[in-house]
């Protein structure tokens, strides 16, 4: 189940490579490398679920996994249009715990298994401490360490995974934006040298969401003027590792990674 960006593509690749027979959906995003590794790939439409089930039931697959980007706006701003059945399911809520529990019920009742991402993802989790020259002052650390509590905190209630920390204030929190939405909001009303911070809360559902840091994160952060870019080690992805760490470079950003204590 194929959201946007190269995510689904680099998915696919390991799991035709752990020798699982691979048959996208995708909501028509742009999604490069995909097709190369699938067998079949079907473009769908979030406002016809019916659409959905029925080709899913005809291949009768053993398990699903869901990777990309997919706009919660986007289940916003559709939900209005959506077939009978999707409306019946979107009643019970759009929160992440509610669409998830009712994406796994009904794959369950199709016996299909929803599996965790980082089964196919783990080699591009970020577990060194440091990937860049520049390390965060000792008062950036005391920003990241703060950061890290409010971000954890506010993951647990699904609220969003990124904060904007300057001089002591939390000056942005993630919501439905998303996180480069945050980090540009953040850094336009903190100034030069805030600390972003990602933390991911301690139930996270790795089936649904594995956090990351790409391009255009950093590309944000530059924008903004940022110090810092800090995430939780061994549990956010790091996409186009390579030129994320030259952007942080060139722009002077320390890019870390730190424990759950910080």
């Amino acid at each position: 189940m194929a959201g946007a960006g190269e995510i689904p593509g680099q998915v696919a690749a390991e799991a035709r490579r752990q020798g699982w027979r691979v048959v996208a959906f995708t909501l028509g995003d742009e999604v490069p490398g995909l097709a190369g590794h699938a067998e079949e790939v079907i473009t769908v439409s979030v406002t016809d679920i019916q659409a959905v089930l029925a080709p899913l039931a005809a291949r009768s697959p053993a398990a699903a996994v869901f990777c990309g980007t997919l706009s919660k706006q986007k289940a916003f701003t559709g939900g209005a249009r959506t077939d009978p059945l999707g409306q019946h399911l979107m009643a019970r809520g759009l929160g992440d715990a509610a669409l998830r529990q009712t994406v796994v019920t009904v794959l369950e009742s199709m016996g299909i298994e929803v599996l965790d991402q980082r089964r196919f993802l783990a080699a591009w989790l970020m577990t060194a401490p440091s990937f860049t020259a520049r390390a965060p002052s000792p008062a950036e650390w005391d920003e990241v360490r703060a950061g890290l509590k409010v971000a954890r905190a506010l993951a647990a209630f699904d609220v969003g995974q990124t904060v904007v920390q300057a001089r002591g204030v939390t000056v942005a929190v993630e919501a439905i934006e998303g996180t480069d939405e945050a980090i540009r909001r953040g850094t336009r009303l903190a100034g030069p040298g805030a600390v972003i911070v990602k933390g991911i809360g301690l139930e996270h559902d790795y089936r649904f969401d594995v956090p990351a840091v790409g391009p255009s994160t950093i590309g944000a952060a530059a924008d903004g003027k940022a110090s810092v870019l800090a995430v939780e080690r061994g549990r956010v992805m790091l996409i186009r590792g390579d030129d994320v760490v030259r952007q942080a470079e060139q722009a002077g950003i320390a890019l870390v990674s730190v424990d759950g204590d910080g």
